[in-house]
Formats: C-alpha cells, structure tokens, sequence
C-alpha cells in the first residue's frame, strides 16, 4: 500500500489551524503545512513511519512559531557586561521608550518650525539642549547628530579635512569593535593620517613639528577601549589645543564613549566629558549617544557653531543622519540630565553601573534555590562574588564589584555539560546569555532588576537539558 495516500491534503489540514492562521497568517501556516508534508514524505523514504495527526499538527504548529518569531528578540544580559554591544548597549530610560513609541505613532514636528510655520532642522530638537548641558547654553556652541560615532568621526574629518592632514599620536589610532579602525576612517573620509610620537610617549614638540601647509586639524582620540601603562608620556587637551590654535588650526577631539555627567561623583571611575573637552580648547567633541549616555544608537558631535554648520553642509550628513524615533529617544534622555539629582535612578545605564553589590547578593540568594531545582544533579548552584565591566570601550580596566549565580557541573569531565547548561539557558523563552569561566558557568545578576525579578525565575522551569 502507498502510505504517502494516507497523508491529509493541504487544505484539510488548513481548516483544522484557525487560530495559528489568525496569528501568522495563511501564506506562512501553508507553507508551514507544505514541508513538514515534504518532511514526511522523506521520512517514508528511509523506512520511518508516517506521524499521526496529532503530531503533524504539533510539529506544524512549531514550525510557524518559530518562523513567526521575531529576530530580534528581549534577552536577561547576565554577561557581566553592563553596555554590551552584542546585546543592544544601554537600555533606555522609560521616557525615552515613550517619546519614541508617540514619534513612531504619530505625525510630529521633525524639520518644521512650529513657530513660523516654515521648514524646520532636525538637529534643533536637541542642539539647544546640548549646549545648555555641555556648555551652559552659550551661544557660540551647537551639535548636529548621526547615526553613531563612527559616523561622527567619518564626517568632521571630511567636512574639515579632506585632502589635507590630521595629526594624531600613534598610540591613540584605536581599533573599535568589528575591526574599524581610526586610520581606516581616515582613510574613508579622504584624510591623510600624520602619526606622531610612539605608542607609549607623544610629546608636544612632536605636534609642533608635525605643522605644515597640509595640516587641516590636530586630533586626540580617547584610548577608551585600552590602557596603556608604565613609561608613558601624553600631550594633555589644553597644550594641544593651544598648539593648534597659534597655528589657525582647529583641534578635535574622539570621545568614544562619552558621558555628561561626573562618574566620580556617584562613585564610579572617572571619565572624560565634552564639558572638559570644550573647557579644555577642544574646537570639536564626537561621542556616542548609546553607551555611558544611556541613550539611543547615535553619533553627537558638539562644538563651535561656525564649524558645526560647516559640518552640516557637507553631503555625507544627508547619507548619516538619524530619524525622528531617535531624535525623540535621544530628546528625552538628554532631558532627564537637566535633574542629576534623580538621574541615577531614572537613567538605566547608570542605575545599573551604581547597584550596590549588597543588593546583587540578596537578589542572587533569593533565585538560587530556583535555580538549583532546575538543575538538580547536573550542577551544584552557589552566589560567588564576581566583577562586573562597564563595556562597549569604556574604562575597560576598571571592574565592578558584583554577585553570581555558579553553576559547576557535578560530573568529572564538565566540558560538554557547560555547553548544554549555556544552551538551554539561551533557549529559555526569553533567553538568558552568562559566560563560561574556570569550568564553571556564571551568570553575573548586575543586570537583573527586581522588577524582572519574578520572570527570571518562572521561566527556570523551562529549563531542558
């Protein structure tokens, strides 16, 4: 007898899937349908038998969720990593998320002037606020955004420099993620690079002697992703800033990660600001939007307006400029400055950065009997301290004091059992991404609020092996 006659039509099969057609849609449930037919067919080839129907509808049923799902999808990031690029950097502030969902929802005045009924600049939505932060509001000082400090770099070397020299020190020509590198962005942006001094020591005479006809600018780029130690010798911002304007040259200055507030003072490591650029004779400061600022992916760039509005006029910033749904999400972010006093608190960036690791450890104590029954003999479950890093380049030496989850496999030879550990955690329905470290797998609770408390824990349940 031909088994494959036994195997239900299309469109019977269609009409017992309702509710998953609801959901996804008859185009994808028919395709859905249509190989896991296709699967069965193969199967009766190599002898295995024909599924019921039961679990041809389970099996089609899993096949259009999984394709139904999104791609980009909420994770726990208990790397350890508070500003993990791979995981989406900083999370917004609560004000940010509803400024973006009302600029998605609605029409809004993205370049029209409310005032006069004219044509409005994106950029005006927070370049004044810009410079009251940075700059107290001076008039002299304003910003233009782009998508993320790459970009930044990318076009105030070219708006500035192109076919001329930018001088750098050698030891500042920063690699960032994904292998871009400051010399290649030069190189990009049609700017001749002019290395100065050696990796560990620049001296201002090497600025000064650098200076010729083709120089355009001198630029500082912040080492935010290494440290160099030991022997070494820098140039500081004031004396390379004053090199460059005896010259009639402009100075410029990388940020790389970029904060507006003092980290020192809510007992973080200290890192350099735009304020301290700007104060220091920096003529221009690009920065990120989406690491120690807490907000959206973008690219700022802050400095005097003559130059600003250079920069804007170049092409290259038509081709990089950001949308409304950021300018909105970076207005809201830029605004909960304006109240340091609670910015701790309502910045997730950092709140996250300032937990005390006393409240890590009592979050940890308390899922770990959870977590210990949804291993059960496979690991032994304990609170270990740990350290957490700020990440994305910023301050990569320093650490943060913090508590984990560890998980050590009971078996004598744990290497693959660590394997499924980290694989079932990421295939919890909201996946949970730790580290392997030392044959054991930690998941460091920095990053996991109280309020996410109780999902955390639900979904330990799921746990599959």
């Amino acid at each position: 007898m031909n088994e494959k006659r036994n195997l239900p039509a299309v469109d019977r099969v269609l009409a017992q899937l309702a509710d998953l057609i609801e959901a996804h849609g008859r185009q994808l449930v028919t395709g859905c349908i249509r190989a896991e037919l296709a699967a069965a067919r193969e199967s009766l080839k190599h002898g295995l038998p024909l599924p019921d129907e039961a679990a041809l509808l389970a099996a089609i049923q899993r096949r259009a969720n999984d394709a139904g799902q999104a791609n980009l999808r909420p994770v726990f990031n208990l790397t350890g990593t508070v500003l993990h690029t791979n995981l989406g950097r900083a999370q917004l502030a609560e004000e940010a998320i509803a400024a973006m969902v009302e600029a998605a929802r609605s029409p809004c005045a993205l370049e029209y002037d409310l005032a006069s009924g004219g044509r409005g600049d994106r950029d005006d939505l927070v370049s004044g606020l810009l410079a009251e932060l940075i700059a107290g509001g001076s008039p002299d000082i304003a910003a233009t955004i782009v998508n993320n400090n790459a970009a930044a770099v990318l076009l105030t070397l070219n708006a500035l420099a192109q076919g001329k020299e930018a001088v750098v020190s050698r030891g500042e020509l920063v690699e960032i993620g994904g292998a871009f590198r400051i010399p290649d962005v030069m190189r990009r942006a049609q700017v001749k690079l002019h290395e100065i001094g050696t990796t560990n020591r620049t001296h201002a005479k090497d600025f000064q002697e650098a200076i010729g006809p083709k120089t355009a600018l001198l630029m500082k780029v912040h080492t935010s992703n290494y440290a160099v130690t030991g022997f070494t010798k820098s140039v500081d911002e004031k004396e390379i800033a004053d090199i460059a304007h005896a010259a009639g040259l402009s100075f410029m200055i990388d940020l790389g990660s970029g904060t507006l507030c003092d980290f020192a003072a809510h007992g973080l490591p200290a890192e350099p600001t735009p304020q301290q650029a700007l104060a220091a004779g920096a003529d221009i400061v690009t920065f990120s939007g989406d690491k120690l600022l807490g907000g959206p992916q973008a690219g700022l760039i802050v400095g005097r307006k003559d130059l600003i509005a250079k920069i804007k006029k170049n092409p290259l910033k038509r081709a990089l400029r950001v949308g409304k749904t950021t300018l909105a999400a970076l207005e809201a972010t830029l605004r909960l400055y304006r109240d340091p006093d609670r910015l701790a608190e309502r910045l997730p960036t950092l709140r996250l950065l300032t937990r005390p690791v006393t409240e890590i450890t009592a979050l940890a104590e308390r899922v770990l009997p959870t977590a210990q029954a949804a291993l059960g003999e496979l690991a032994a479950v304990s609170v270990e301290a740990c350290s957490s890093q700020i990440g994305s380049g910023a301050l990569p030496v320093e650490r943060l004091p913090s508590a984990a989850l560890v998980c050590r496999p009971t078996a004598r030879k744990p290497g693959k059992i660590l394997l499924a550990i980290e694989a079932a955690f990421r295939g919890l329905p909201t996946p949970v991404i730790g580290y392997i470290r030392d044959d054991t797998y930690h998941l460091d609770l920095r990053c996991l609020e109280a309020k996410d408390e109780a999902r955390f824990v639900t979904q330990l349940q799921h746990l599959k092996f």
